[in-house]
């Protein structure tokens, strides 16, 4: 029983530091520098300043966010808050799962699924007013903080 006890603790304590498997609470010029590595500067004419001030707005730079179910069952998740109504599939109530994606793989700290998502979110008609966070604090404000001091 005792070793039983040990191998459950040591693969829980595993599974908490295996790589991608964590959570990652980004800064923001680290943000800046992985998101124009992934060619979201001018991706579809959204500057880098709009993404960093959306991804803030919207999770804090947190990798791991899973916001709040709403009256239809449907929740917002990762650094981007990405909704399992429009874009990814959480497995509860009806989704259009545009990114044909699990929701679920939003919730690590490698964001290349969930900026890929975001380059699709950006396509839609709705653009950057998909995120009620852009529109609220980001649209048409001065972003020259989000990417000042970066070395980019």
């Amino acid at each position: 029983m005792k070793i039983f006890c040990l191998f459950s603790v040591a693969f829980l304590l595993l599974m908490l530091v295996a790589p991608g498997n964590e959570a990652k609470v980004y800064k923001r010029c680290e943000l800046a520098a992985r998101l124009k590595r992934a060619g979201m500067d001018g991706y579809r004419g959204v500057s880098l300043a709009n993404w960093i001030c959306t991804a803030y707005h919207q999770s804090s730079f947190n990798t791991r966010l899973v916001g709040p179910q709403t009256s239809s069952g449907n929740r917002e998740y990762g650094i981007f808050q990405i909704s399992s109504r429009w874009w990814c599939d959480n497995g509860h109530g009806s989704t259009a799962n545009a990114c044909g994606i699990s929701c679920y793989a939003f919730l690590n700290d490698d964001i290349a699924d969930d900026i890929k998502c975001a380059k699709r979110i950006v396509r839609d008609p709705q653009g950057m007013n998909a995120w009620y966070a852009w529109q609220k604090f980001c649209k048409g404000k001065n972003l020259s903080k989000w990417t000042k001091g970066c070395r980019l």
